[in-house]
């Protein structure tokens, strides 16, 4: 009997269902609404639809991996828990100070986020540790009591510990802890030391703060959605996604919620990769354009750009994540005119309801979708295979009232808004490549998401990224992602060291610690000693630098080994990114890391047999579409996804239908199926 792997993302429009069988290495796919009052109703239903009419039995199941947007949309919305925060006497301040770095020092209009902790909620306690560990006051129970009764009369949902060198010893935050619960009861308490071990106390306090602040939303939605996939009948232990890419237990995303900021790209990112390395390419811009917001990413030698230190929303983070960079840019995007009489577009969303115009379920302001629907680049009748019928007329008459306020007709308008939107997504691509030294027309664009494929071309163009890449299932790439996604957690430690004699042996014993730590994980979690798998890692600066380049170590260096190992990585990682060493400067370690990796098994993504350069098979009818580039409706041929099959070109102006996708190929640029039938989408001499 088959046993399947499932995969469920959650967007803020669709909810993606891909399943895995095991024995076969059958893909099958699945798509329906989301449900943002209750995310856990289109993701318990969605796979249970999927299950029936797939697998036919939940029982069959052995994994479930879960990509969701709720940690992230909670931060946005500023809809997480009432914090009270417990810290070092003198340091309650410490959140609205933050750093002395002032980008926006001469924007009159830039706006700081808002504070997640008011400052009546922000408790100081006697306390202080000193940076060589040596303790110089201790908390009294008398004071920790009495800031947590005065926290638990202002009704705090969850509370945040935070003292200034509990990296080097935790004891006075877990007496905090311990205290405090008693006066709290049922409330949620995260301590620095658990969240972040790592020096930079403002960083650590941000990123303590929003873990307590996500906490309770975190809790109370996985607490529902674990109940109801037992109710579909799934019964293996669910996980979540991490912002790293690697994947965790419920319980421990209960407990770490800020891991998840970043939970449903993260996995697209791990797609895009396998996808593009079973193709041969390694170079990759990955192009996430789902229903609310456009995700993208970087990947060089088939490696993920990835960062410990971010600013998520405006809030400093420093866990491990993907570098993945967001704009508000989605099919659901609303279109609008401003104060100024020009067009924009998002960050505002139509969402999954009432969603687009042309849904018909009460939106009436119009939004890219629309946009692409008065076009007739999206089929003006049925999306999802039929599933969810269209209305065009509602999405013209909405498009008809913005023309008449730019004094434009209708079709200039549609394809105003979609240039707004390339223009977006333009922009954030060149954050992460051009601004950070490399050239887009170097890589490959991975499009996915719902509207990645319908927007790609366009958006290649502009860049004159030469190649796109369209996965078999764009659609549902994020939720595939999860079943190509390793069991991971990340773990450090700050230990301030000068790259000496006298150093090797704490060296050895900070990276025989963490791996002490790491082998408590495998254990809990269940991993098996041959699917096991460490790598380690070293933040490390000259004295006198104020930032830290991460050295890999290939492996777990013996200790003899352990400090020439240590300096010829970061001389090498130096020299490549400044182009220079200073061998007379002494180096400091400031942070030793492990990645813990528990390795599942991936599905083999098989190729499929040449069956010549003809698509007249999958051709399924013609449609007029309107083409800015022709400035006039186009007669553009349509093809079935599903038909197409390995070696079939195309050439543009077409139009390719999937349930989960739709990707327009332009005048003057053709679409291959490789073996691995994805459509390798080429612009052509001139074009």
């Amino acid at each position: 009997m088959s046993t399947w792997r499932v995969g469920v993302d959650s967007g803020g429009t669709f909810t993606d269902v891909c399943l895995l069988e095991e024995e076969s290495g059958r893909l099958a796919v699945w798509k329906v609404p989301s449900t943002p009052d209750d995310p856990s109703v289109a993701i318990s239903g969605g796979a249970r639809e999927a299950l029936d009419r797939f697998a036919g039995d939940s029982a069959l199941v052995v994994f479930f991996g879960h990509g969701t947007t709720v940690a992230t949309n909670a931060l946005i919305q500023r809809r997480g828990a009432r914090i009270g925060l417990i810290t070092s006497e003198g340091f309650r301040d410490l959140l609205e100070i933050g750093r002395q770095r002032r980008p926006d020092l001469y924007d009159l209009q830039a706006d700081k986020p808002e504070t997640l902790v008011p400052r009546d909620r922000r408790l100081e306690v006697p306390e202080r540790i000193l940076h060589d560990g040596a303790v110089l006051a201790r908390p009294t129970p008398e004071a920790i009591q009495a800031a947590a009764r005065h926290l638990a009369a202002m009704g705090v949902d969850a509370l945040a510990i935070c003292f200034l060198y509990s990296f080097r010893d935790p004891t006075h935050e877990r007496l905090v802890a311990e205290i405090a619960a008693q006066q709290l009861g049922d409330t949620f308490v995260t301590c620095s030391h658990a969240v972040c071990p790592e020096f930079r106390e403002f960083e650590r306090l941000s990123t303590t703060v929003v873990n307590a602040f996500l906490g309770p939303v975190i809790k109370g939605y996985l607490s529902q959605l674990a109940p109801r996939l037992a109710d579909a009948g799934i019964r293996v232990e669910p996980h979540i996604t991490q912002s790293n890419g690697g994947t965790i237990t419920f319980e421990t995303a209960s407990e770490l919620p800020v891991r998840t900021v970043l939970s449903g790209p993260s996995t697209g990112v791990i797609g895009a990769l396998e996808t593009a390395r079973a193709a041969g390419i390694e170079n990759i811009i990955t192009f996430d354009m789902g229903g609310t917001s456009t995700d993208v990413s970087l990947v060089e030698a088939g490696r993920p750009r990835t960062t410990t230190e971010a600013e998520v929303h405006g809030y400093p983070l420093k866990v491990p994540m993907i570098d993945i960079h967001t704009v508000g840019a989605g099919g659901g995007s609303i279109a609008d005119v401003d104060a100024g009489g020009l067009l924009k577009v998002g960050p505002r969303s139509a969402g999954a309801a009432p969603g687009p115009v042309c849904y018909g379920l009460g939106n009436e302001e119009p939004t890219v979708t629309d946009a692409n629907v008065v076009m007739q680049v999206l089929n003006p009748r049925e999306l999802l295979g039929g599933r969810m019928p269209i209305e065009r007329g509602k999405a013209v008459g909405a498009i008809g009232y913005l023309a008449g306020r730019l004094g434009l007709d209708i079709n200039e308008s549609a394809a105003g808004i979609i240039r707004v939107v390339t223009a977006s997504m333009a922009r954030a691509i060149r954050v992460i490549s051009v601004q950070r030294g490399h050239d887009p027309r170097d890589y490959c664009l991975v499009a996915f998401g719902g509207a990645g494929p319908l927007h790609a071309s366009r958006l290649a163009r502009e860049l004159e990224i030469p190649k796109v890449l369209v996965p078999r299932n764009p659609g549902i790439l994020c939720a595939l992602g999860l079943l190509l996604t390793d069991l991971r957690h990340d773990l450090s430690v700050t230990r301030r060291l000068r790259l000496d004699e006298g150093a090797q042996g704490e060296a050895h014993e900070a990276f025989a610690s963490l791996r002490g730590d790491a082998e408590a994980w495998f254990e809990r979690e269940g991993v098996a000693a041959e699917r096991r798998r460490l790598v380690a890692s070293a933040d490390m600066r000259y004295a006198g630098q104020n930032y830290e380049l991460n050295v890999p170590l290939p492996e777990l260096a013996g200790e003899a080994q352990l400090l020439d190992a240590l300096r010829s990585g970061f001389e090498a990682a130096h020299q490549r990114l400044y182009g220079y060493t200073a061998p007379e400067e002494p180096i400091e370690v400031m942070t030793f890391r492990i990645e813990a990796y528990g390795l599942v098994d991936k599905p083999k993504l098989g190729a499929a047999p040449d069956a010549g350069p003809d698509a007249a098979g999958a051709r399924i009818g013609e449609r007029e579409v309107y083409l800015p580039e022709l400035k006039d409706f186009v007669a553009c041929p349509v093809y079935d996804r599903e038909r197409l099959a390995a070696g079939n070109r195309i050439e543009g102006p077409a139009v390719v239908e999937q349930m989960d996708s739709t990707t327009l190929v332009l005048p003057g640029q053709s679409a291959t199926v490789d073996p691995h039938l994805n459509l390798v989408l080429e612009f052509g001499e001139g074009a």
